[in-house]
């Protein structure tokens, strides 16, 4: 008996380009709040790893228990509000500025956006 080969290379490929925003694309309700959170996230981890501070250290600037630290950096978002995001980051040093602007008039999507811009 002899096997049919397929030529992967043929096969095509569906690709759906995303909204930025990857847990809006899953669906998730709070998409845009688990996304500033991320973003937040990724910030605080950047500083902790360029300073070099250990989970214990960063607890301590961080006003939370190691534990918890140890928590942020696998992702563990939920139960931190973004408030807090915001509290950890002027802790370690870095100014938050919060700026509401008009959409731009190319923007034909309903509503407006949240970003967080950094450095």
């Amino acid at each position: 008996m002899k096997a049919n080969k397929v030529d992967e290379s043929r096969k095509e490929i569906e690709v759906e380009e995303g909204s930025g925003n990857v847990f809006a694309d899953l669906g998730f309700p709070d998409a845009d709040e688990m996304f500033i959170k991320a973003e937040l996230l990724f910030e605080i981890e950047r500083i902790v790893k360029e300073r070099r501070l250990t989970q214990r250290k960063a607890a301590q600037i961080l006003g939370i228990e190691q534990p918890d630290v140890s928590n942020l950096l696998r992702g563990r978002i939920r139960g931190f509000s973004t408030d807090r995001f915001l509290k950890f980051l002027t802790a370690l040093g870095q100014d938050v500025e919060i700026r509401i602007s008009p959409k731009s008039a190319q923007d034909r999507k309903p509503g407006g956006k949240v970003s967080v811009v950094a450095r």
